[in-house]
């Protein structure tokens, strides 16, 4: 038991040694395969740097035989280059003298037709005498290309001139119309386009104009461009006014047949923004006013170119005398040639300002933008100074009528004036950018029409007031005087241009500057045309004194303060009147009842003759006196022979207003029928004749009968 005890640590000794030296023994084998590997990697450590190092060898040896051979080939490619950039520059050079000879036959042909060929020859040239300046100033062939260069920018500038000229036309007169003339019916209405120049031309053109500023250093062009445009703008508005001339009813606006085939129908046409002006509107009152200034003003012989009217209730027309009615045909042709001059002026205005922004569009392509308002400034002049002159003419023949006291002139001038203001903010755009003295034309002409409108207007009133009475130009009927008539036909046509006629009122009140308004110019024309009634009202109380019957004079007056009075009615005038007079409507009616009144005096003295004045006191059954009888009787004579006179005069009187003759007539017939019924009644059962029928010679049916034919000169 202890022998085992021991010896079983002796065996774990043997065998951990065994372990130990096994271990020792691995350990020292891979010791020594790592020697052995270091070895390895020492020996190919070595052969690589010997590699190596004989690689670098090698390289220097190659760098130092290539690098030579490099810069060799290096230093032959730059010559090689500069060989080729010497004889591309002789062959450069050598061209420059070649040009002249080479754009010789383009040149001397123009570019007419072939444009773009001839720039490009032109810019050899161009480059051609560059080089010269620059290299060789003092070379002969400078100055055979300066001069080719200056032949050429020749050439272009007449093909420049060439084509504007051959390609400009006027523009046709349906054109313009079209162009100034709105269909309010259309909804979508195409605006018409003007074209001026072929699409082709205007390139070249432009194309030209470029050259001509960028290399040319010539501004001639422009003045050539302004001169050619101009003439066509000028043709174009004298085109129209020939257009007009031609074709121009005397009855309506001639607007373009074009426009017109655009409707179903044909009503009236309205130009931009309203009628400008209707031809014939002003012709019957400038017919009238102008017989009237011949007759009345001018203190010619001669009757009362108005009749009796026809009625109030036919629109309150005017029935003139056969004298009168030749007077105005053999004036019809002037008064037309006068319509259509007016209405071609007004149309060649607004002709103008389209064909104006039309040529400044196309200016603004072709010309330089620094060049185009003093370009645009001397194109329009020629037609804008024919139109101010134009308008010049028709305020002096304005003024030359009011000095021979033909106020009809100012009536041409309203629908001028009137288009022209309409206008005029629009005009001032259109000339935006121009020369001052080009701005203020319109406002200068303006103005002219203003001061003569307003002198005229004044003139016009004071003649109303200073008219002559004369005896032989009084209607003998006591019907409307030509005086108010034309009066009354000169202020409706101041409501047709109410708005034209405050401000040319409204120009003159040295208040009214920076008060101008248009409540204030309505003010201004309602006092004007309460003064010309008043005027008027005041001449005719002093013609009615003409006439020795004062009856008579009572119906003239009644009768022209029913024709004012009505007529103001009739035609809106009462509006403006009433401005500023609210009671005129009720002060004319006052005026005619005074009228009644005092036609109704005329009366009293055969009515006198059937009141109780002087008749005889007696009782029933009782015998009269020789003195009673003879009173009864001379009453009843002088009723009889009163009334017979009074009939037989005063038939010939006129009421043209019916309602105005019957309410006349029936309150006569009731104030002298129940007078004479009430007569006769009191002489019932009284015999003062042996011969009652003598006396008794009218039954109050038959005066009745009488009366009725009173103021009726066909009865």
């Amino acid at each position: 038991m202890g022998i085992s005890s021991r010896m079983i640590p002796t065996e774990d000794a043997s065998a951990r040694k065994r372990e130990i030296e096994e271990k020792l023994k691995q350990e020292q084998e891979t010791l020594s395969f790592i020697r052995e590997n270091l070895e390895k990697s020492d020996q190919l450590t070595k052969g690589m740097v010997s590699i190596l190092s004989s690689f670098e060898s090698r390289l220097m040896q190659l760098e130092n035989s290539i690098i030579p051979v490099h810069k060799q080939t290096e230093n032959l490619q730059r010559l090689q280059e500069n060989v080729d950039k010497t004889l591309y520059c002789l062959d450069h050079v050598i061209s420059y003298y070649h040009v002249a000879k080479d754009t010789d036959r383009i040149i001397r042909e123009g570019p007419s037709g072939r444009l773009d060929e001839y720039l490009v020859c032109i810019a050899k040239i161009q480059k051609a005498v560059e080089y010269f300046q620059d290299n060789n100033p003092d070379s002969p062939e400078l100055n055979t290309v300066k001069a080719r260069f200056e032949k050429g920018k020749e050439l272009l500038e007449a093909e420049f001139r060439s084509l504007l000229s051959r390609y400009s036309k006027p523009v046709p007169p349906v054109l313009i119309l079209d162009a100034i003339t709105v269909d309010e019916e259309i909804d979508l209405q195409e605006e018409v386009v003007l074209e001026h120049l072929p699409e082709a031309v205007l390139q070249d053109i432009i194309c030209i104009s470029s050259w001509l500023v960028e290399y040319g250093r010539n501004q001639d062009f422009m003045t050539v461009y302004f001169q050619i445009r101009s003439s066509q703008l000028d043709r174009s508005i004298k085109g129209l006014k020939e257009h007009f001339r031609k074709n121009s009813a005397s009855s309506g606006i001639l607007y373009s047949p074009a426009v017109q085939t655009k409707r179903k129908d044909t009503p009236t046409k309205k130009a931009p923004k309203r009628p400008v002006y209707i031809p014939g509107t002003i012709r019957k009152a400038q017919n009238l006013l102008k017989q009237y200034s011949q007759h009345g003003l001018d203190g010619k012989k001669g009757g009362s170119n108005l009749t009796p009217l026809e009625g109030y209730d036919n629109d309150l027309r005017v029935k003139l005398h056969s004298d009168a009615l030749n007077e105005k045909h053999a004036a019809t042709g002037k008064d037309d040639v006068l319509d259509i001059e007016i209405d071609s002026y007004i149309h060649c205005i607004s002709a103008f300002v389209k064909l104006a922004q039309s040529e400044y569009a196309l200016l603004t392509e072709i010309i330089p933008e620094h060049h185009q308002k003093k370009t645009f400034d001397s194109l329009i002049q020629e037609a804008l100074d024919n139109l101010m002159m134009e308008g010049d003419n028709i305020v002096s023949a304005a003024r030359r009528a009011i000095m021979r006291h033909d106020y009809s002139a100012v009536l041409t001038i309203f629908p001028i004036l009137r288009h022209l203001k309409m206008n005029k903010s629009e005009f001032d755009s259109t000339l935006q950018g121009t020369a001052a003295s080009t701005k203020n034309k319109l406002p200068t002409l303006i103005t002219s029409m203003e001061t003569i409108g307003a002198k005229a207007l004044e003139e016009f009133a004071d003649s109303i007031k200073n008219d002559p009475d004369k005896e032989y130009n009084m209607p003998k009927d006591g019907t409307v005087h030509e005086l108010t008539s034309n009066a009354i036909l000169f202020l409706q046509q101041l409501l047709d241009f109410h708005e034209t006629a405050g401000a040319m009122l409204a120009s003159q009140e040295t208040s009214s500057a920076s008060s101008s308004t248009s409540d204030f110019n309505k003010r201004l024309l309602s006092s004007y045309i309460c003064k010309v009634l008043g005027n008027l009202q005041l001449n005719l109380l002093s013609k009615s004194k003409v006439y020795e019957d004062s009856a008579l004079s009572a119906i003239f007056l009644h009768n022209n303060y029913n024709y004012i009075l009505k007529s103001l009615e009739k035609s809106e005038l009462i509006q403006l009147v009433n401005v500023t007079q609210r009671k005129a409507e009720n002060s004319y009616r006052e005026l005619m009842k005074q009228q009644i009144d005092a036609y109704q005096r005329s009366w009293q003295k055969v009515l006198d003759n059937l009141t109780d004045r002087n008749m005889p006191v007696f009782q029933p059954g009782a015998k009269l006196r020789d003195r009673e009888r003879q009173v009864i009787k001379d009453k009843f004579k002088g009723f009889n022979d009163g009334l017979e006179e009074l009939c037989k005069i005063q038939k010939g009187w006129a009421i043209p207003d019916k309602e105005q003759r019957d309410t006349i007539r029936q309150s006569q017939k009731k104030i002298v029928s129940d007078a004479y019924r009430a007569f006769l009644q009191r002489c019932t059962n009284i015999s003062f004749t042996k011969n009652p029928e003598k006396y008794h010679k009218y039954r109050p049916e038959e005066v009745e009968e009488m009366i009725e034919k009173l103021f009726d000169t066909s009865a």
